[in-house]
């Protein structure tokens, strides 16, 4: 029962914290461009994507990668031309609409992650400070194996993987200090 309650608390910090991220501080925004032309662009990617799904341009199917010859043309053919990364939903987004599933799943994530940092939290330390740092190195970790490879791999913008750094660290923190106080009422401190 101690875990779900500092679970609950820490989802409740840390879905704030997003709120505030992306709706008073320009965090949310930090890497996004308003495209030009986009009326044209969608009806271009309509045309170009079988369905729903993410695309790379330029791509090569995958049956060729090992096709050295084939390789060495594709790479030849597309040296310094621009690239794209792009999750296409066909028929749209639905949160223009309404918000509130999306806000359901995006609790129902926090509180997901919350429950597994408040175990960790209560196996791993009984400081309030350990406790902090755990949280705190558990936002690292989540951006170290997400983040950094969407910007080494798919070239996210450098700004964009910064504030979402900013967002999963401090949020953590945040959350990681509700939790951990609510973890160490009652307990002793050892010596």
């Amino acid at each position: 029962m101690r875990i779900l309650v500092t679970g609950i608390i820490g989802a409740i910090v840390m879905f704030i914290w997003g709120a505030v991220a992306h709706m008073a501080l320009p965090i949310g925004e930090a890497g996004f461009k308003l495209p030009a032309q986009q009326d044209a662009v969608l009806s271009a990617l309509s045309q170009s994507a079988s369905g729903e799904g993410v695309y790379m341009y330029p791509s090569m199917a995958p049956d060729k990668w090992g096709d050295e010859a084939a390789m060495k043309t594709f790479v030849a053919e597309n040296q310094g031309k621009a690239y794209a990364f792009v999750v296409y939903q066909p028929g749209g987004n639905p949160a223009l609409s309404s918000m509130g599933p999306n806000l359901g799943k995006q609790f129902v994530s926090v509180l997901i992650a919350a429950l597994l940092a408040a175990w960790v939290m209560a196996l791993a330390a009984r400081s309030f400070g350990r406790r902090v740092m755990i949280a705190g190195a558990m936002a690292l970790f989540a951006w170290f194996v997400l983040s950094v490879p969407y910007w080494n791999w798919y070239l996210f913008p450098v700004d964009f993987s910064v504030a979402a750094l900013a967002e999963q660290l401090i949020g953590w923190l945040l959350a990681g200090a509700a939790m951990a106080w609510w973890l160490g009422r009652g307990e002793r401190n050892p010596g």
